[in-house]
């Protein structure tokens, strides 16, 4: 190779060299474009707007769930409350299956409950999704918190290969803690995450989205899940007031809760 050649050579490498120079810094420099973000199902532009927050409950309005009070002086909401109370009320029970199961399973679900910083009040869930009857559901819900096969996994329960941790107290309960947090989390709203604990959170998203109303109790639902925040509030006005219901029988729920322990 000549003189010129050699120079020719070196002349091409140095210009390919600084075309990936230039190239390189215009990469370096040009924003680079993001996936757009979607939005789950359960995610809404809608703001919350759930107000009816009290911690102070007086006389006459001791009815709520998680200190979140129910609407006051509204007629439609009165006669539902009214009604579900009723259907619970030891004349039409007749039975005590209610307080002996609030005995068998309290002192489990009530520390685990506190320990993840959920309400107490969500220990009545068990007893509205199960309190009669602790069976499979047609739907295959089960357990006390009656999980679905799937919906049990995901929150780390083992279902299948003949075991299945829905029908495990204090396992059942963990997994619960996962979802309601999660749901809590969502919603931003105590009331509402039970709501969607029997609904599911993209129907009741979905519902929020299309109704622009975020009120549980303003909300028009499906008939199951329109009743089944009364249910837990009736439930828990009658174990924690049996007499005023027709029940003479004193149960775990009057106990301080320093008795309850979870076992581990």
């Amino acid at each position: 190779m000549n003189r010129n050649e050699v120079i020719k050579v070196h002349l091409i490498t140095c210009s390919v060299i600084a075309l990936l120079v230039v190239f390189s810094r215009v990469i370096n420099n040009s924003p680079i474009s993001k996936p757009p973000v979607t939005e789950s199902p359960a995610m809404s532009s809608h703001p919350l707007k759930f107000t009816y927050v009290t911690r102070n409950t007086t006389e006459n309005n001791t009815l709520n769930f998680a200190n979140e009070a129910m609407p006051v002086n509204d007629k439609k909401v009165d006669h539902k409350m009214s009604h579900t109370l009723n259907k619970l009320n030891f004349a039409c029970i007749q039975s005590y299956i209610l307080q002996r199961n609030a005995e068998k399973w309290f002192p489990i679900i009530v520390p685990i409950l506190k320990a993840h910083g959920i309400p107490e009040d969500f220990k009545y869930i068990p007893l509205v999704e199960s309190g009669f009857c602790v069976s499979i559901s047609p739907r295959g819900a089960a357990g006390i918190w009656q999980f679905m096969p799937g919906t049990a996994r995901t929150y780390g329960l083992k279902v299948g290969h003949g075991r299945d941790e829905r029908m495990d107290l204090r396992k059942s309960t963990l997994a619960a803690c996962k979802y309601i947090l999660e749901l809590h989390g969502i919603f931003k709203s105590w009331t509402l995450a039970a709501a969607a604990y029997n609904n599911g959170e993209i129907q009741l998203a979905r519902a929020i989205n299309k109704q622009n109303e975020d009120n549980y109790f303003r909300m028009h639902l499906n008939r199951e899940t329109g009743a089944y925040v009364y249910s837990i509030i009736a439930m828990k006005e009658i174990l924690s007031k049996p007499t005023k219901y027709g029940y003479k029988m004193a149960s775990i729920y009057s106990r301080p809760s320093t008795q309850l322990l979870a076992y581990n």
